[in-house]
């Protein structure tokens, strides 16, 4: 078996890389809040008892956690690597010119490697640099890193390393580069069929491995049609076992960032979502030899891919009071971990009593701090191995 495997997304959850929220979080500002896609400022302290906890229900259920700030560390134990990935974080984050070399020996004379690599997470300071007091940074925090499933996204035996939609997230990928580029355990076995290089934006959210054969892919806020074509391209050309690209469009709002936000699968045949992100929904079939729109519902279309009939259970009971909050506290984001059994958010009290009489187990975690950053259980989870 690959050590990328992933072919659906209800097979049991074997392995999955996670972030642990850090110090990035303390270097958010109320004035860096919307540039930095947050909402509001989360509790440092309480955000990591919350993804320790997420971490832990996890482990408890038989899954491999590893962590991304781990893997990158690994893969910069040489020297030249090292050297390589400081100069190429310092250009990709667009550090002036008079700063450029102070910057390169601070981070260089940071020995633990792991902690250099938290450094460039966090964001650097100007008085760190200049020794100097000021409250401007030499490079911005990325505090949306604990959403590891946008950076790259598992696809049957290959990855795709993705090409963020805005310059605040788009130095994120550097750590997905780096960890299939130079990692042991990655380099050169693993094929690549996205570069964060190529034109068009697509992230991970807006990926969902329908079943080893099918993918289904959001053209949204985030995903461009474009990317998923080029996308399409490339998996066609090399060997694996997908032969089929489903495209479908939902409202380029905030709410509905990524597919995800809006639509995830319980079960062989039961999937959650929020009714009014389809009601003008296209659809389009990409194979290697055209792309077709499709004049069906989503439901008789997931049918089709799924070869059962299905049950769409919508967010909140299409509770006209609750399903717009539920669905903004990521009622529709759920992360399953084996067939049947997810793990939710606990706020979404409505839409987790509807999972259970339809017969899905659930395991509750805690969101107060972790929503802040806007993701949920899915979000903030990668896939490595599922089997």
């Amino acid at each position: 078996m690959s050590i990328i495997n992933v072919e659906s997304e209800i097979e049991p959850l074997k392995e999955v890389l996670l972030h642990r929220p850090g110090k990035e979080l303390l270097n958010l500002s109320e004035d860096t809040l919307s540039k930095l896609l947050f909402d509001e400022i989360p509790c440092l302290e309480k955000a990591q008892k919350e993804h320790d906890s997420f971490a832990q229900r996890l482990k408890e259920n038989g899954v491999k956690v590893v962590y991304l700030e781990d893997l990158v560390s690994e893969a910069l134990i040489s020297p030249q690597i090292k050297d390589k990935f400081i100069k190429q974080f310092i250009e990709e984050a667009s550090v002036k010119s008079k700063y450029k070399i102070p910057t390169y020996n601070y981070l260089n004379s940071i020995k633990d490697i792991k902690k250099m690599v938290l450094k460039t997470m966090e964001g650097i300071k100007k008085e760190e640099i200049t020794k100097l007091k000021s409250p401007f940074f030499i490079t911005d925090p990325m505090p949306n890193l604990y959403f590891t499933r946008d950076n790259f996204s598992s696809l049957n035996n290959g990855i795709s390393i993705n090409k963020m939609s805005s310059s605040t997230r788009s130095r994120e990928t550097i750590y997905g580069e780096y960890i299939f580029n130079y990692h042991p355990k990655y380099k050169n076995k693993v094929t690549k069929y996205y570069s964060r290089y190529e034109k068009y934006h697509i992230e991970g959210g807006d990926i969902i491995n329908l079943n080893s054969h099918t993918l289904l892919i959001g053209i949204s806020q985030r995903t461009e049609m474009k990317a998923i074509l080029t996308l399409a391209n490339h998996i066609f050309q090399n060997k694996n076992k997908i032969d089929t690209i489903l495209a479908i469009t939902i409202p380029k709002d905030r709410a509905f960032m990524h597919l995800d936000t809006v639509f995830t699968q319980v079960d062989y045949d039961k999937f959650v979502y929020y009714p009014k992100a389809f009601e003008k929904s296209k659809i389009y079939e990409i194979n290697k030899t055209k792309v077709q729109k499709i004049n069906e519902k989503l439901e008789k279309i997931l049918e089709k891919y799924i070869y059962k009939k299905i049950t769409l259970i919508p967010c909140a009971n299409g509770d006209l009071a609750n399903e717009k909050k539920e669905q903004w506290n990521d009622g529709c984001n759920t992360l399953c971990i084996n067939k049947g059994l997810v793990i939710v958010y606990d706020k979404n009290k409505i839409t987790n009593e509807l999972l259970k009489k339809h017969g899905i187990k659930i395991i509750e975690i805690s969101s107060s701090e972790l929503l802040k950053g806007r993701g949920g259980p899915r979000c903030m989870s990668m896939p490595l191995i599922r089997k």
